[in-house]
């Protein structure tokens, strides 16, 4: 009895133990760890008046070129060393001449026929006022008269003709020698000393590197920023002309030059679907020349926008929102209207507010109401 007794108390004992211990064993209150806020880069806005500009580029091309015509025929006696291809001369430099023996004897016939024709209208002229005198005195029949009058019309009409072609004479003679019209390069030429040439018949062609002009391709909504009117087309008024600044680098170095666009291209490029302007650049004489075919990079200055809001580019979300950080530092998803994007900012003309903050941080998971730790940037 006592064998089966003992064991009985033990286990009693201990499932006693085991209540007691769970009976006073303190409650487990699961707890959420506290959320840990994120860093966040924010930018107080300032709005300010943005100077909008747009880019393009293009290649330099010569705003006169023209081919060299001979206005008589003849054989080169004579060509200006500067008459090669790259060659440069000035307005008024004799480019080549042409051999002016027949025009100098042209010349001289001519001047021989002017004063015969001027000797004979004087002869012309005195038998006539003569005539005039005598038929007054009932001298002279009305009919030698009327006769001389013809004589003298006659001979002032030879005098007349005789008069141009001593001109046109002197001006062949004047022609044989080719002057450059402009300042400017010799793009190519084809002749050489002893070569025959015609009378309107190209022998090379020169253009003017005083005035370079560049074509410059932009997007048509782009011309919003330009206040160049779409219905305007040709050349731009003065008061309308963007400024312009070409860049490049050339033999090592950056360069720029300033100029004007001054004409818009009525044709839209069917390949590219974009509106042609034309910028127009003075070379002058004491700064680095504007190069023909040099590919350049241009900043045309546009309208001054007002009350501007620039941001990164980052900052801006999907469906045109940013992420204001109110007072708490708590996130809050804003509706904005951008202007622009351009380059790696993005401005935006409406939808915030003077001194309120932007978070600017590129966050891969933003919740409205979020947390932050707002660090402020000095951009």
């Amino acid at each position: 009895m006592r064998a089966f007794i003992i064991p009985v108390v033990i286990v009693l004992g201990f499932l006693m133990g085991a209540v007691t211990l769970m009976a006073t064993a303190p409650e487990l209150v699961p707890t959420a760890p506290a959320p840990i806020a994120k860093t966040a880069r924010i930018l107080e806005i300032n709005p300010e008046n943005v100077q909008l500009t747009v880019n393009s580029q293009g290649s330099v091309m010569p705003s006169t070129e023209s081919q060299l015509i001979p206005e008589v025929s003849g054989r080169i006696i004579w060509m200006s060393p500067n008459l090669v291809a790259g060659g440069y001369f000035s307005a008024g430099d004799v480019l080549l001449r042409v051999d002016q023996v027949d025009y100098k004897n042209e010349s001289d016939r001519a001047k021989a026929s002017l004063s015969r024709a001027q000797a004979e209208q004087q002869h012309a002229q005195f038998e006539y006022r003569r005539l005039v005198s005598l038929e007054e005195r009932k001298l002279t029949s009305r009919s030698q008269l009327e006769n001389g009058l013809r004589a003298y019309r006659v001979a002032d009409a030879a005098l007349q003709d005789a008069k141009v072609n001593y001109l046109q004479a002197q001006q062949n003679l004047e022609r044989t020698q080719l002057l450059a019209p402009f300042t400017g390069l010799v793009r190519s030429e084809s002749v050489d000393i002893g070569q025959f040439v015609s009378r309107g018949s190209a022998i090379g062609t020169i253009y003017a590197n005083d005035l370079v002009e560049v074509r410059l391709p932009i997007a048509d909504r782009q011309l919003a920023f330009l206040n160049l009117p779409p219905t305007l087309r040709g050349e731009l008024p003065d008061n309308m002309r963007p400024n312009v600044t070409l860049s490049a680098e050339y033999a090592g170095q950056q360069l720029s030059w300033q100029g004007q666009i001054v004409r818009m291209e009525a044709e839209i490029d069917v390949s590219s679907r974009m509106v042609q302007l034309v910028a127009r650049v003075e070379n002058q004489p004491d700064a680095a020349p504007l190069s023909i075919g040099l590919f350049v990079n241009a900043e045309i200055q546009g309208l001054t926008a007002a009350n501007i809001v620039v941001l990164p580019r980052q900052a801006l979300r999907n469906n045109n929102q940013v992420l204001v950080v109110d007072a708490d530092n708590k996130l809050h998803f804003r509706d904005i209207e951008p202007l622009r994007l351009y380059q790696d900012s993005v401005l935006i003309k409406s939808g915030l507010k003077r001194g309120e903050r932007v978070c600017i941080s590129p966050l891969q998971t933003a919740i409205e109401g979020m947390s932050v730790n707002p660090i402020v940037d000095d951009v």
